[in-house]
């Protein structure tokens, strides 16, 4: 929005403010900013060839080695210079006197970081816990449920191994059942997916656990309606949004979840380990934090940060990813996301041996696609495009899906893009060097 853009500006452009790396001119930037914050929203878009100049300057804010194509930005993703130099100045002052400078001056302000992500989000405050990553959010709502033997989880079987991993840990410790349903690869019938949620349910059922967006393919799940379906039936709803918060606009209300958790170092482009977990305020008091916390905070959001010490500079600097983020304006981001990958997935769609696992409906993905080629196997394929034209992809060996997985970012520029679509297109066409086939 306006005002977040002006904020933003502000930042960097006040006297003394913290310095960007020094290949960015935050003037430069500014004026970029200014003059595509003056522009009717629907009149950019994320290929429009006017944008160019915007992205360029958000492409210089990174501290990326362009000696290499980074095409796996859906695991962890770099932090704009912006970003790293807020939390190397928190580190800085941390190990001035941390008892005092950690403990007693920035820890506080997590409160800060807390109402940003709150409001961006959608929520209360009171109901946003900072945690290190996705997996610990979601594990505090796996293990802190109080279930019994015979109870049973609803999820998939292309959510995220290591929450896979941690239902079935409780299967063998304490006797629940987990239950895993097969969804369509791609998904492009929302009231599908429902139904086979839905046909699931039994009377054992206590919770559905979901992904929002698969990380396999990028695969956006209709979350709202599964929601509703399991709401009329007394089951919550755990959300796994690793990848979708800061990926692609919307809020807290329009999913309506009672649980929710993402990873910030991903898409927002905070520190490296951090994330967030929302949960619903009146779920708060019946859910266990994953280490002990007093009695007193049991209807307190924070009782879910008790972990000991940990640093203070991580958490603080989300402020400034946040407010670079703001910057961009989700809509724009998502849009530029969608084009990068179309740029690349819609000419190898057209190849014979190309299979797209992702679709390219709008609503149905946004910057993540996994892309398979006949015939070739997908570790080889990804060893190919490493060592061969120093392009990193994600291989994707997942019984249901194989392939490569491909996640840009904002500071990757269409000439890289080209050259991915153009490695590929010769092993769609010719195979690997040395492939008889």
């Amino acid at each position: 929005m306006m005002p977040d853009r002006r904020r933003f500006l502000r930042s960097i452009a006040a006297p003394g403010a913290l310095a960007l790396a020094a290949p960015l001119d935050p003037a430069r930037l500014a004026e970029s900013l200014e003059r595509l914050a003056a522009l009717p929203r629907a009149d950019t878009h994320g290929g429009d060839p006017d944008d160019e100049p915007f992205w360029a300057e958000i492409q210089r804010a990174f501290t990326v080695d362009r000696s290499v194509i980074n095409l796996n930005n859906g695991g962890v993703r770099p932090a704009p210079a912006y970003v790293q130099d807020a939390m190397k100045r928190h580190l800085d002052f941390s190990n001035q006197a941390p008892t005092w400078t950690m403990w007693r001056v920035l820890e506080p302000q997590i409160e800060t970081v807390r109402a940003m992500l709150a409001d961006r989000f959608g929520c209360d405050a009171e109901e946003m816990a900072i945690t290190r990553n996705a997996s610990e959010s979601l594990q505090i709502c796996q293990f802190g449920m109080d279930l019994r033997r015979g109870d049973q989880v609803i999820t998939t079987t292309q959510d995220y191994p290591r929450m896979i991993t941690t239902w079935q840990q409780r299967e063998r410790r304490e006797g629940i059942e987990l239950v895993q349903i097969e969804i369509p690869v791609p998904a492009e019938d929302p009231a599908e997916v429902v139904r086979r949620f839905e046909a699931a349910i039994t009377p054992r059922t206590r919770v559905i656990h979901m992904c929002h967006m698969i990380n396999l393919t990028g695969q956006i799940l209709p979350v709202r309606e599964v929601v509703a379906m399991a709401r009329r039936r007394g089951i919550p709803v755990i959300v796994d949004g690793a990848h979708a918060f800061a990926h692609f606009p919307f809020t807290r209300d329009e999913l309506d979840c009672d649980y929710y958790a993402t990873s910030l170092h991903k898409w927002l482009f905070a520190p490296h380990g951090t994330g967030f977990l929302y949960v619903r305020r009146d779920r708060i008091g019946d859910l266990w934090p994953l280490m002990a916390a007093n009695e007193s905070q049991r209807e307190d959001i924070r009782k879910f940060e008790e972990i000991g010490t940990h640093p203070a500079a991580n958490h603080n600097a989300i402020a400034e990813a946040v407010v670079f983020n703001d910057a961009i304006g989700m809509r724009r981001k998502r849009d530029r996301l969608v084009w990068l990958r179309d740029r690349w997935a819609v000419p190898l769609s057209r190849l014979d041996r190309v299979r797209l696992h992702t679709s390219l409906e709008p609503g149905m993905a946004a910057g993540i696609a996994t892309v398979a080629i006949d015939g070739i196997d997908p570790g080889d394929l990804y060893n190919h495009l490493w060592s061969r034209h120093r392009i990193i992809t994600s291989p994707i060996g997942h019984p249901e899906v194989q392939g490569i997985r491909a996640s840009p970012s904002v500071y990757t520029t269409p000439d890289e893009i080209d050259r991915f679509t153009e490695a590929m297109e010769e092993v769609g066409r010719y195979g690997l060097p040395g492939d008889e086939g």
